[in-house]
């Protein structure tokens, strides 16, 4: 029996990624016959309709093995990941896009460790947490946790994928916090990792030119600061209406590669702030929904599990939103279940199965 809840997040889910179809298309076909290049105007919509399936053979998989064998598979998922990331740095294995080793080649497919290990460090954090009371936890446990938690958030930092390393911080403070680990065994290491990660971070070029970018796009418009630029034209000229599907000018070399991070700046143009405000209605609704599954859930692990993953899904689209209004700086995320990647989507779709087997067991 489906409950009302599962019908609704995955009624909002759908409608997302079906948007997101309508909008890849769009994109990608615009930039094929714009640029008169030699492949089909259908290989990205293909493609990403090709790793949803794939998705969701990973989230029937997810479903049928059931939220809590995953907890119990965590440490050997989490070696298994880490292995992953050590191989996208390997010259040869890893494949280099924009300075950056983050994927694994399989013929035409690409693979992106870092998706997937979203996910993971949850369920890890959570088998090694659940047997013990917070008042049972010591000091020296939680050193040796953080030690191995800071393994594949350096590995990722190192592609180098900011964006994501911090994403998967944020989520390891909010398991702590939800876990009612010790304030005072966190804190310090975190201010420390602060203070040393962000004065690393601005020492790296690339990330100070974000930074500039981001204050003052017209600093750098033939750059960095292009695809900011762009996309807030691309948002305003929507207006309230929108031009119209399909009648975007953006899309046309304009802010190019929109189909991934800038997606939502391509739609905001042609269904305007009504559509936009559409979007933001059904990622709300996918997070109340997940808080919702997470405070029913049947066991703690279901809670933290369930919290931690809607939390992912739904950071990750206020970013996304925020970077393409302007609000935020570059991040480098995508818009979960709309954007084109898919990585991304995979992990998405099997967090989403995982989501809906914990209100199944709840329920049941």
């Amino acid at each position: 029996m489906w409950s009302l809840h599962r019908l609704l997040i995955l009624l909002s889910v759908c409608s997302i990624f079906v948007m997101g179809l309508v909008m890849i298309f769009n994109t990608t076909s615009a930039e094929v016959l714009d640029l008169a290049l030699k492949k089909s105007t259908h290989q990205a919509l293909f493609k990403q309709i090709l790793y949803s399936c794939v998705g969701l053979i990973l989230s029937a998989g997810a479903w049928k093995i059931g939220y809590q064998r995953f907890i119990q598979m965590a440490p050997f998922l989490f070696v298994f990941f880490c292995i992953l990331l050590l191989l996208t740095l390997i010259p040869g294995i890893g494949r280099e896009v924009n300075g950056s080793r983050r994927w694994l080649v399989f013929g035409p497919f690409s693979f992106q460790p870092s998706e997937f290990v979203k996910l993971v460090v949850p369920l890890y954090i959570i088998h090694r947490l659940l047997p013990l009371d917070p008042t049972e936890l010591t000091f020296k446990a939680f050193i040796k946790l953080a030690g191995v938690l800071a393994i594949p958030i350096f590995l990722i930092l190192i592609e180098p994928n900011n964006g994501t390393a911090g994403v998967i911080g944020l989520v390891v403070i909010i398991l702590f916090v939800l876990s009612r680990v010790p304030f005072k065994f966190w804190a310090l290491p975190l201010l420390i990792c602060m203070l040393i990660g962000g004065f690393s971070a601005y020492q790296l070029p690339y990330v100070t030119a974000r930074l500039k970018v981001y204050l003052n796009p017209e600093l750098d418009l033939k750059g960095k600061g292009h695809q900011p630029y762009q996309a807030k034209i691309a948002a305003g000229s929507g207006q309230l209406f929108g031009r119209g599907p399909g009648n975007s000018l953006q899309k046309l070399s304009y802010l190019p590669e929109a189909q991934n991070d800038y997606i939502a700046a391509i739609y905001a143009e042609e269904f305007g702030f009504i559509g936009i405000g559409c979007l933001i209605l059904l990622y709300m609704c996918i997070g109340y929904i997940g808080f919702y599954i997470a405070n029913h859930a049947k066991d703690k692990g279901g809670f933290y599990l369930a919290a931690s993953f809607t939390f992912l899904i739904c950071f990750q689209a206020f970013m996304n939103l925020g970077v393409v209004s302007g609000l935020l700086p570059s991040t480098g995320l995508n818009l979960p279940f709309f954007s084109q990647g898919g990585t991304s989507l995979m992990a998405n779709i099997t967090a989403l199965g995982l989501l809906l087997h914990i209100d199944y067991e709840s329920k049941k």
